[in-house]
């Protein structure tokens, strides 16, 4: 663990001296060259379904496209139904989503997205349950400065970072039925590897939009 963060904050500190973002590239990779610019969006994400082993929490999406795959997972963070879903599958859910390769998964800053055992309760028995209205999902300014400086980098871990605006929209009982919304926004760090599917790395720092 301690080696990983170590990787992290020096692939970090590199990244940040580029243009002020992290994509954590610690390994080379043996994959074959590819285009050293951040694909286009192939579209709309699709529609998460929900996995039944995962309680509430959607299945990720088999895509390529780091913006579909980000505008999904920022769907997936702020979605939960505490009525039908425990904390603990609503965090086996979330961990479906991330990268298999542990030298760069940041599980840690995802997982600090569900409230603690305590609060998750109290929320659970005043049912409370929120929805995601995803609006765009673009590649941050400085995230592109860094590619466009050493493209190089981009492909050594093949990750890209994603932000992602939208809505949550949150709902309780209460003796009249309560409710509420607000904008959300998240860059996140998104692994799409060539010929992969992508996959979830972390909550990224904050950068620039």
């Amino acid at each position: 663990m301690g080696r990983r963060i170590t990787a992290v904050a020096v692939a970090l500190a590199v990244l940040l001296a580029l243009a002020g973002f992290a994509a954590w590239m610690t390994g080379r990779s043996d994959q074959s060259d590819e285009p050293r610019t951040p694909p286009a969006s192939t579209g709309p994400a699709p529609a998460p379904s929900a996995s039944a082993s995962d309680g509430a929490v959607a299945d990720p999406p088999q895509t390529g496209a780091p913006l579909t795959y980000g505008k999904a997972a920022a769907r997936m963070l702020w979605t939960y139904d505490t009525r039908e879903t425990t904390r603990e599958q609503q965090l086996a859910g979330m961990r479906e989503w991330m990268t298999r390769e542990s030298r760069y998964a940041d599980w840690d800053s995802i997982a600090s997205q569900v409230p603690d055992p305590v609060l998750w309760s109290r929320m659970r028995d005043n049912a409370q349950h929120a929805k995601a209205e995803v609006g765009e999902a673009h590649y941050p300014a400085a995230f592109k400065k860094a590619v466009a400086q050493d493209p190089s980098a981009l492909t050594e871990a093949y990750i890209y970072a994603v932000t992602v605006t939208g809505k949550q929209k949150i709902a309780w009982k209460s003796a009249g039925g309560g409710s509420g919304a607000e904008g959300r926004s998240v860059t996140l760090a998104v692994q799409c590897r060539p010929n992969h599917s992508c996959a979830l790395v972390a909550i990224a720092p904050q950068v620039a939009p």
